[in-house]
Parts: C-alpha cells; sequence; structure tokens
C-alpha cells in the first residue's frame, strides 16, 4: 500500500523527501508560481472544505480541468487527480441541502464530465456514501454509465475519514475490494489501517498536522509542530513501521 503524506505546504513537492504527498488544489490554485515536483504526488480537490463552507462547488469543471492540467506540466509527477466530488456526511448534506443520492449523481456526472474534457489527465472516480450499500450503488452507478471500475488503475473511497467506528470503514472497503477495485481511502484513520491496509492500494491523512498543533515545537521560530517538516517524516516513517508493508516494499512502490 501507498501512503501519500497529507500536507499543506506546496514548497515540501520540491524537496527530495523520498515520500509521496497529498496537497490540496486549494493550496495551489491562488499561486502564480509552482514547486517542481522532485517525487510523485497526488492533488486533492478540496471538496470538503469547499462544500462545507458554500454548500457548493464555484469552480467548475473547465476551470478545474484548466488548474489541473497545469499542475500536471508546471509541476510534473502527477500521479492522479480527484475529481470534484460531493461528499456525504450529515453536516456536508445538510450544508448543501441535497440528498445523499444527489451527491452521489452529482459526483460521477463530475467525473464523466472531467473525464470528457480532459481523457489524458489522471482523474480518478470516487465513491461516495454512508453504509456499504450507498457505496455499492454509487459503484453500480458508475458502471451503468459505462466506466469500468474494476479496469480502473484507482477509484477513491469518500466520506470515511471522520468515522469513529473503524470496523464500518473496514467492511466497506473489503466489500469494495472484493469487487475487483483497486482502492485509494480518503484520510483513512491510521488505527483502522492495519485492519485492511491489505484491501487497498493507497491512503492518505494529515493527521500529523493535528497532533502537531499539541507538540511543542523543535526550533524558536517553531510554536507547534503543525507546520514542521521533520516532524511529518517521523510521524509517517512510524506510520508505515506498523503496517503490513516493510519500508522496504513501500519504497520500492514510491520509486
Amino acid at each position: 500500500m501507498r501512503f501519500y503524506l497529507g500536507t499543506h505546504q506546496p514548497s515540501w513537492l520540491a524537496r527530495d523527501l523520498g515520500v509521496p504527498l497529498l496537497v490540496s488544489h486549494r493550496r495551489l490554485a491562488d499561486r502564480k508560481t509552482l514547486p517542481r515536483a522532485t517525487h510523485p504526488w497526488a492533488l486533492d480537490s478540496g471538496g470538503f472544505t469547499e462544500l462545507s463552507l458554500h454548500g457548493r462547488w464555484r469552480t467548475d469543471a473547465i476551470a478545474y480541468v484548466a488548474a489541473v492540467r497545469r499542475y500536471a506540466t508546471e509541476m510534473g509527477n502527477l500521479t492522479w487527480a480527484a475529481p470534484q466530488d460531493w461528499m456525504t456526511e450529515d453536516h456536508v448534506l445538510a450544508r448543501t441541502g441535497l440528498s445523499l443520492r444527489a451527491h452521489q449523481r452529482n459526483t460521477v456526472t463530475n467525473y464523466l464530465r472531467l473525464r470528457d474534457l480532459a481523457p489524458d489527465l489522471p482523474f480518478i472516480p470516487v465513491l461516495q456514501g454512508q453504509k456499504i450499500t450507498d457505496y455499492h450503488r454509487c459503484a453500480d452507478l458508475y458502471e451503468r454509465h459505462g466506466v469500468d471500475l474494476a479496469a480502473l488503475p484507482l477509484t477513491g473511497v469518500g466520506s470515511i475519514c471522520r468515522r469513529q467506528h473503524t470496523a464500518e470503514v473496514q467492511r466497506i472497503v473489503t466489500s469494495l475490494a472484493a469487487r475487483g477495485y483497486r482502492l485509494h481511502a480518503f484520510g483513512a484513520k491510521v488505527l483502522g489501517l492495519a485492519k485492511y491496509a491489505d484491501s487497498i492500494a493507497s491512503s492518505d491523512s494529515t493527521s500529523w498536522s493535528l497532533r502537531g498543533r499539541h507538540v511543542p515545537g523543535c526550533t524558536p521560530t517553531h510554536r507547534s509542530e503543525s507546520n514542521c517538516l521533520r516532524f511529518a517524516l517521523r510521524w509517517h516513517h512510524d506510520l508505515l513501521q506498523r503496517l503490513p508493508a516493510t519500508p522496504a516494499d513501500y519504497q520500492q512502490q514510491a520509486a
């Protein structure tokens, strides 16, 4: 399993870290200059924040494609990009005023639109839901639109990062993996990863930064460790030690 270190520091992409990073579109969109990525990285669309704050996507598919094309061209090494998906947590549904099924339809429709606009860019489909049946219904919706998820290199699983019950996430992930999908678990809780790491292709987390807020800074200029590269890399290394894959396996995968 490849584990992406989530970061809100785009400049880290230019560092020779040997670790794949996940960076949000929200952190890149307004930059006049972009770092040249030295290692594989992935793009998060920032959808959770966008919908939580505004109840809708303010950027249309054409503008998003233009932004992703810029990242792929100017930064390089872009492994995949999330679509403008619609999360299904209860408070997000309340903010948009739409039903869970409407969020699923919007998610599938956006992926199809992005794929049609830019078939050369590495957009991945994302499954959204709350219960296992929701996620399978979302998968069936893709299939009905001619998207063979099992034939794709990666399919995201969204709306799981804030779940407290890791056993529920494990059931969702393993049931989708049984359909032959190569899965990316967005923001999966670290404690649950060891239980289903062998069922997914990749995952990501920025929980190191949340933990770092409560750790005194390692230098006089650091009030906390929430933005510390050394703290993040140490957290990432410690996490890999607890997962089924060995560090050597990981380094070979990330190379």
